[in-house]
């Protein structure tokens, strides 16, 4: 079934002023969209423009890891009602690497935690006094790495963890006047997808491990950042919505003895055939509800 239906415009932010950083490509790309199809005057800001202009988005280049141009930045805003943290980064760089320098191994784990986490702090902080006149809201980008093992990308995953933690207590520190909330984003077909899963057959591939099918499109992640900054969710605050389109199969379910998944997705299992000779149940008659 085609889940990926085009998304209803929220109006409630028609006129206001939003900054996406990171949002030139990919996810942040598709919300920066989302927030200009809203009405929103958008800003993007990132290292390098994007390869298009992005219709009715700005572009401002900015290093967010540069803290006095991020400030400069930001002071020279007129106004500010949303601002969504998106830049980060994810490359796959395991712990330990044979053979690699430790130093140099401990410098690059430190960079991509300083992307993930410290440059939305630094961000943040920088867009407070707009977002508390204005009482507007934050939105970080955060990933269901951040909640699970994540080998392979632990200092990723460690910093998305700290960067939810970061929203909560933001949430409670900065109420009445700014929200905070963390979108919580599963697997996404962007331009870069096939690097991470590989051609159409290992996107074919993840999208079945996908309870609704398909990996995210950037779109679906706009449309939920538009609702967390829209009026809508007035009362939501120190939440983290989860955009995985379900989520992940648990493995004991493909490891368990008999099992065979329906193309519904249903799964039914069918108990071994034991040393005394017991027949197996019928699998066809005997759902595992999961």
């Amino acid at each position: 079934m085609d889940n990926s239906a085009a998304h209803p415009v929220d109006s409630s932010l028609h006129g206001r002023t939003v900054v996406v950083t990171g949002g030139t490509r990919g996810v942040g790309a598709g919300i920066a969209r989302a927030f200009a199809e809203a009405g929103a005057t958008v800003l993007a800001c990132a290292r390098r423009p994007p390869e298009e202009p992005l219709e009715g988005v700005g572009f401002t280049a900015l290093d967010l890891r540069d803290p006095p141009a991020v400030r400069t930045f930001f002071a020279a805003l007129p106004r500010l009602d949303v601002l969504v943290n998106n830049a980060g980064g994810t490359p796959y760089r395991p712990l330990i690497e044979p053979g690699a320098d430790a130093v140099a191994l401990a410098e690059r784990h430190a960079r991509i935690v300083e992307l993930n986490l410290i440059t939305p702090l630094t961000a943040s902080l920088a867009a407070h006094e707009h977002l508390r006149r204005s009482r507007g809201s934050i939105v970080m980008v955060g990933s269901v790495s951040g909640a699970r093992p994540s080998p392979g990308t632990a200092a990723y995953g460690a910093a998305k963890a700290g960067l939810a933690g970061l929203a909560a207590s933001m949430a409670v520190e900065w109420a009445p006047e700014v929200r905070v909330n963390t979108l919580v984003v599963g697997m996404v077909r962007t331009e870069l997808a096939h690097l991470h899963y590989g051609g159409p057959d290992g996107l074919a591939a993840v999208s079945r491990t996908v309870p609704l099918g398909r990996l995210a499109a950037p779109a679906d992640v706009g449309a939920a950042a538009v609702f967390l900054a829209s009026d809508a969710a007035a009362y939501i605050s120190g939440a983290s919505l989860q955009v995985h389109g379900g989520g992940e199969r648990p493995a004991f379910l493909d490891a368990a003895v008999g099992t065979t998944v329906r193309p519904n997705g249903r799964e039914a299992a069918a108990e071994a055939a034991g040393a005394a000779g017991h027949r197996a149940t019928d699998a066809s008659t005997t759902p595992l509800e999961g």
